[in-house]
């Protein structure tokens, strides 16, 4: 695999003169200017495409896919922003799960409506795909389609792959695609975790990328659409950050944080959603209903020896604190429950999938009540039938999470190839 065939676009404005190379359907390659130095403050895609006046959106009808995530670093959303400028012709608006002004729950969205601010139609994408999603895109009249949303860096956070069904119906409908790219909160370091299994596909898990991708949604677009939809590529131009470096979490980055889902409210969660979201797949609580979603886990009958089975397994960067709390919707609710708080206290060192994992074996070792989801629901999220098969067969931490070595390796050299910031 070469570099031609990334779909890469840098945008220069302020930042540099635009120079590209076509490389192929739906492919260009950047001549110039990387990411800024060590410390500088992180400019968004949108920002940069604003910068250069839209030049890569001019003389076409343009539609987003965005969500209140969607904003400048003075806050003001893109939409807003685009809508009254001349230089582009935004003409519609799509919305993902929870909706383009974010005002549905999880499972949820807005569905068909104008919208007040703007009077720009807003059409639904909310578990749309293939042809149904394709018709969409032909009956808005939009000849590109751009995406700007703030990802969280897990494979079964749904954003992503709002972002693969949109790419593939683009294509399908013969409408070009436009990723503005945006930080993944936890950096960009690592991938980990298991790989989804094709078998287990489903809106937390299209294709077969690991728990923990790693990756920023422009380079998991390029990843796609070499991929995955290489039978039928989108035509497809990413816009790079400037000033981002793979080690940086959020708060390093000087951008303002919009929770992307109303249960994941702080960067912070999105430091360990990737491991403790896989309780959604359980019988006990993972926080839904409280103010540390995902950092507080528990059920009633829980007590203190889960919290100090957890911390007898000293697992790097992180402490357990014995922890009670009442839910005020999802699981529990108005009870009270017992369990733990997961106090974050290195980072780098941290590892949220092999922790995640470590607190399923020593929930189910330490209270008798543990049961999985009755629909196995943590066969989706894990992307395959190992992780609870193990665990229900006594294996502890590192058993389970070697038993995913071989696919994680391999995956990560896929991964490599589709990286734009070092």
């Amino acid at each position: 695999m070469t570099l031609s065939r990334r779909g890469l676009l840098a945008v220069g404005g302020a930042m540099g003169a635009l120079a590209t190379t076509a490389a192929g359907p739906g492919t260009a390659v950047a001549v110039g200017r990387e990411h800024g130095a060590g410390g500088a403050e992180v400019r968004t895609g949108f920002e940069r495409l604003a910068a250069d006046g839209y030049r890569l959106l001019a003389g076409q009808k343009v539609g987003v896919v965005t969500n209140p995530t969607g904003i400048t670093s003075d806050v003001r959303h893109i939409v807003d922003v685009m809508h009254p400028d001349d230089r582009v012709n935004l003409t519609s608006v799509f919305g993902p799960e929870h909706g383009f002004r974010g005002t549905a729950q999880a499972g949820g969205s807005e569905g068909r409506y104008d919208d007040p601010a703007t009077g720009l139609p807003v059409y639904d994408t909310y578990l749309k795909s293939g042809q149904a999603l394709a018709d969409v895109f032909t009956a808005s009249g939009v000849d590109t389609v751009v995406f700007d949303i703030q990802d969280a860096g897990a494979r079964f956070y749904t954003y992503i792959w709002t972002l693969y069904d949109c790419m593939e119906a683009a294509a399908l409908a013969g409408k070009r695609f436009v990723v503005l790219d945006r930080p993944n909160p936890v950096t960009g370091r690592a991938a980990l975790g298991p790989v989804l299994d094709p078998a287990f596909a489903t809106f937390v898990g299209r294709r077969e990328i690991s728990q923990a991708h790693g990756m920023t949604v422009a380079e998991l677009a390029l990843l796609f659409n070499a991929e995955f939809l290489a039978d039928r590529p989108v035509e497809l131009d990413v816009v790079k950050m400037s000033g981002w470096r793979r080690k940086d979490f959020f708060d390093t980055t000087g951008l303002p944080w919009v929770p992307p889902s109303p249960n994941m409210p702080t960067p912070e969660t999105a430091v360990v959603y990737s491991g403790t979201c896989l309780f959604e797949g359980t019988n006990l609580s993972e926080g839904r209903g409280t103010t540390r979603p995902f950092e507080l886990l528990g059920a009633e009958g829980v007590d203190h020896r889960w919290a100090a089975a957890a911390n007898g397994l000293e697992l790097p960067g992180v402490a357990f604190r014995e922890a009670y709390f009442a839910p005020t919707f999802s699981k529990f609710q108005g009870k009270t429950v017992g369990g733990v708080q997961v106090h974050v206290q290195d980072r780098d060192a941290f590892d949220p999938v092999r922790t995640g994992i470590a607190l399923l074996v020593t929930a189910k070792r330490t209270w008798s009540g543990f049961a999985w989801r009755a629909d196995n629901w943590i066969d989706k999220l894990t992307g395959n039938t190992r992780v609870r098969t193990m665990i229900d067969a006594g294996a502890d931490t590192d058993e389970v999470v070697g038993a995913w070595a071989a696919d994680l390796a391999a995956f990560r050299k896929v991964r490599r190839e589709h990286l734009l910031y070092r």
